[in-house]
């Protein structure tokens, strides 16, 4: 699967009596219907590995391009009315301010590893609490309750999975616990957040931004009040779009696929 095609339905799996194994392309699953797909004695295996370090990057370069208006600051470096640059033009530090990261897996492991380098504090929020020396090298403290993230950090950033669980984690109630001064990041799955209760968090200037690569739809309606924000980025869910990365993607799926067919283990089965 590329691009989550060919949807994978009970049709499908009915005219395929002989697939042996569904091969997704990245690190969601949410486009699968799992329990359908073992119904009919096939294995799922996705691509996790492959997209971690690129999207790593991706978090941060969002973060980068928030906090120093990146987007704004073209704008007026190339606009036909631009005479003069305004001395009041500034942005957020991000050198000892606090990043939160909700889901602490691969990705969001990779992107504390980053933050470090630009002498941030960071927080995270998990399913479970990383071991002490994967705390200790990248200088993170854990937080049990999201609720102690949101409300201490400048930064907030969405590493999780799209489950049930997670689904509109982020709604009115815990933008409302965010800082005024604070930044939401999103490289996870657009129904992580409640986009409408978003939007009026950033009308009203209950947080101070939002940085995001991922929404719901996308792309969004081109009337979509997120598209006219100046304190948006909105980014075409590229996080793990680098050529190394699809090689890598391409590689790992063969793997899989090869394994699967021979009756081997497979790599990176869901």
């Amino acid at each position: 699967m590329w691009y989550h095609r060919p949807p994978v339905t009970a049709e499908l799996l009915q005219s395929l009596p002989n697939l042996q194994i569904v091969a997704s392309a990245g690190a969601g699953i949410d486009h699968l219907d799992l329990k359908l797909i073992a119904s009919f004695g096939v294995k799922v295996a996705n691509t996790p590995a492959a997209v971690s370090t690129d999207t790593a990057d991706m978090a941060v370069a969002l973060l980068l391009a928030s906090a120093r208006r990146l987007v704004e600051g073209y704008q007026l470096a190339v606009s036909p009315d631009t005479r003069h640059f305004p001395a009041d033009w500034l942005g957020t530090a991000v050198a000892g301010a606090t990043l939160g990261i909700v889901g602490m897996g691969t990705i969001g492991y990779k992107v504390a590893q980053r933050a470090r380098a630009f002498e941030m504090k960071i927080l995270y929020h998990n399913r479970r609490q990383r071991s002490r020396a994967e705390e200790g090298a990248v200088g993170a403290v854990y937080c049990q309750k999201l609720e102690e993230l949101l409300q201490q950090s400048d930064f907030v950033l969405l590493c999780v999975t799209l489950t049930p669980q997670t689904h509109r984690l982020i709604g009115r109630r815990e933008l409302e616990l965010m800082k005024p001064t604070a930044t939401l990041l999103n490289i996870s799955r657009g129904l992580v957040v409640d986009q409408e209760a978003l939007v009026e968090a950033l009308q009203n200037q209950v947080i101070k931004a939002a940085a995001l690569d991922v929404t719901h739809p996308e792309p969004l309606p081109r009337d979509h009040p997120l598209l006219t924000m100046k304190n948006v980025i909105i980014t075409p869910h590229m996080g793990g779009s680098t050529r190394r990365t699809y090689s890598c993607m391409m590689e790992t799926l063969t793997e899989s696929i090869e394994a699967a067919l021979a009756g081997l283990p497979v790599p990176n089965e869901v």
